[in-house]
């Protein structure tokens, strides 16, 4: 793109254009002015002449156009592209099978739905968002565990610089940071240890349990995802059944499900 105040840019484009046009200049004599070629200046003053008054009005007809052809004479044909596109729309295929169906090439074939903006399906509409809150404190805890990398030094988040990447290994290892939150109140239980194992997870939520009850705080249900400390946990099965709560593990990929301990971390 030629820049606004170059010498034959918009600028000078219009200059030419009022040296042949209102000052009534040869073609030739405009264009020596200006240090460009004879054909240049016959060009703009044909666009000029060519243009309509809006176009006069707004100076568009001194912008660059696209290099893009006006006509392709290798394009598919339009009687093909809607019958790949009625292909598409009729069984939602990807290319390669519409090609076997169609006969058509299935690079062709992403072109075209490319070109008519159906290269992808569209998107579900996501659900709005489901806010609640139980009514009685301990109706429902969210648990969940956090890792946190240890560090001899600040890293990047308080540096700034990002050159040393020898942290990243973190050679020193994890801490694990288990929080339960009660659903009602927001009262909120953690400790930090030293890994994320069935054995801890159990002896967690049974101090967290303690703790709640100390409050006065008597747990029913008991939300976590579907982590293998939580899922195929015997011990932590036993405990909750004893004391006669609930276990509801979330949906593979439903964060949102146990969003309230998640905001916690």
């Amino acid at each position: 793109m030629a820049h606004a105040n170059a010498r034959l840019g918009p600028a000078g484009r219009r200059r030419l254009v009022y040296l042949m046009c209102e000052l009534g200049w040869p073609e030739r004599r405009a264009a020596e002015s200006l240090g460009v070629s004879g054909a240049t200046a016959h060009r703009w003053k044909r666009r000029w002449l060519s243009a309509s008054a809006e176009a006069r009005q707004s100076g568009c007809w001194a912008r660059d156009r696209s290099s893009r052809p006006r006509r392709s004479s290798s394009r598919t044909p339009a009687q093909i592209e809607r019958r790949v596109l009625a292909a598409r729309e009729r069984t939602g295929w990807g290319p390669r099978l519409i090609a076997g169906e169609t006969g058509v090439a299935h690079s062709t074939v992403h072109a075209i739905l490319k070109r008519h903006g159906c290269s992808r399906a569209p998107r579900p509409a996501r659900d709005a968002f489901r806010r609640y809150e139980w009514p009685c404190p301990g109706d429902l805890l969210h648990m969940d565990v956090k890792r946190y990398p240890r560090f001899r030094r600040p890293g990047h988040a308080v540096t700034g610089d990002r050159r040393d990447k020898r942290q990243r290994r973190n050679p020193l290892g994890h801490d694990y940071f288990h929080a339960v939150v009660d659903d009602h109140t927001r009262l909120a239980y953690g400790e930090l240890l030293g890994d994320e194992r069935a054995v801890t997870v159990t002896a967690f939520t049974a101090r967290a349990l303690a703790w709640f009850a100390r409050r006065g705080i008597t747990p029913r249900r008991l939300m976590t995802d579907g982590a293998m400390s939580y899922r195929n946990n015997r011990a932590l099965r036993a405990l909750l059944a004893e004391r006669g709560i609930r276990h509801i593990i979330t949906p593979p990929y439903t964060p949102r499900w146990n969003g309230k301990v998640e905001r916690f971390h």
